[in-house]
């Protein structure tokens, strides 16, 4: 049974710092895609950040580029989002996610498995 846990949401003021963890049991981060997205409310989920390490690839939504840095921890099979310079529109509920099955990663319906979410809460 695949699941995933994420931690670390907070509240935090514009320009600040937070950095988000993905637990993961049941699946091998190591050997597949693995992303994080955020959904505020009344908004779709959106894709922010995606990483694969068996091709070194990672890929980012522009909105977080510069700002936002993904990384995987293969030993502790953990998923981390670091995020700098946050600003409001950064609010949302974040999520990680797995399995990633086809299409373009930014895609909800590309992923299989889903953690229940952290919030993240930035104010001006």
């Amino acid at each position: 049974q695949v699941q995933l846990a994420e931690s670390g949401g907070d509240s935090v003021q514009t320009g600040g710092s937070l950095r988000l963890a993905c637990v993961v049991s049941g699946y091998r981060l190591s050997r597949y895609w693995a992303g994080w997205f955020r959904q505020a409310p009344g908004k779709e989920r959106e894709g922010v950040a995606m990483i694969y390490i068996g091709l070194g690839e990672t890929d980012y939504a522009d909105a977080v580029k510069g700002r936002f840095t993904v990384s995987q921890d293969s030993a502790q099979n953990t998923l981390a989002l670091e995020m700098n310079n946050l600003k409001p529109e950064d609010t949302a509920m974040y999520y990680c996610a797995a399995g990633r099955h086809g299409g373009h990663w930014t895609r909800r319906a590309t992923w299989d498995y889903w953690g229940q979410g952290t919030q993240v809460t930035v104010s001006s």
